[in-house]
């Protein structure tokens, strides 16, 4: 099933990009942005200049996030570029704005259904997960400010309208990314388990974030239970998941929207 949600979803962004953004000079966020501008201005296609951007982040992300996304991450985006490669650029509708919406959601159902099958489609996704899982970095202000830079090369290389229009369709991406997978930056995490020394030990290992453990008992059966509590950024949610599956199929896992953090978010370094 997850194989089948990140090829779904790779499709989707092929046919919003090919089928309605990039007939209109309306680029996406993020790196495959500029894969667009790079397609419209050279002979390349934008399906390999996407892949040839995506390889270095790819590689380096494999290193630091773990094999299982990567390899995830790499099969969506070796999707995406065959995709846009094959799939004949074709305007659907005539109205630029009709399309920016349109394409904007259709990416963003695509990105949302890769993040919800434990992948990504590259490009800025990683470069936000490699900064949420090694500092406590506003990762919104980050991406906002790499794609801001996408809408001035939209403007300065096309029209403004272009660049409005842009600006349109990564709203409306992101809306529509946050209803599918958390519109939320921050989320606490409770798991319940009896195993939680074993719960303790790999999330310690594989997450930057600290967790406090504390004694719980069953109200039904009366056995005894650890409940470990943590919070993470959203970048983290399936990675986190995932982790505690490995140890605990059976947890009782509670993920709930966390407005603030006071204190230390990120692990307390080694005194």
């Amino acid at each position: 099933m997850r194989f089948l949600g990140i090829i779904t979803g790779s499709l989707i962004i092929v046919i919003a990009f090919n089928l309605f953004l990039i007939p209109h000079e309306v680029l996406s966020s993020g790196l495959s942005g500029i894969s667009m501008v790079l397609g419209m201005i050279s002979p390349l296609n934008t399906g390999l200049v996407n892949l040839l951007l995506n390889l270095p982040l790819l590689i380096i992300g494999y290193k630091m996030l773990g094999k299982k996304f990567i390899m995830n991450s790499i099969f969506s985006v070796a999707i995406i570029s065959l995709g846009l490669y094959l799939l004949p650029v074709f305007p659907i509708a005539n109205d630029s704005i009709l399309s920016s919406i349109f394409g904007g959601a259709l990416t963003g159902l695509g990105v949302g259904i890769v993040f919800r099958s434990s992948g990504s489609t590259g490009g800025f996704d990683v470069i936000g997960m490699i900064v949420a899982r090694k500092k406590d970095f506003p990762i919104g202000v980050l991406l906002s400010g790499m794609n801001a830079v996408v809408i001035v090369i939209s403007g300065f290389l096309f029209n403004w309208d272009s660049a409005l229009n842009t600006l349109v369709s990564i709203f409306v991406t992101g809306k529509v990314v946050d209803a599918i997978y958390t519109d939320h930056a921050k989320l606490t995490i409770m798991i319940i388990t009896e195993k939680g020394q074993e719960m303790r030990a790999h999330l310690l290992t594989n997450l930057y974030r600290g967790l406090t453990i504390l004694d719980g008992v069953g109200g039904y059966s009366n056995d005894k239970r650890n409940v470990l509590v943590t919070v993470i950024s959203r970048y983290e949610l399936n990675e986190v998941k995932n982790l505690i599956t490995e140890v605990d199929p059976a947890a009782f896992v509670n993920i709930t929207e966390t407005i603030e953090v006071m204190g230390l978010f990120h692990r307390p370094s080694p005194q």
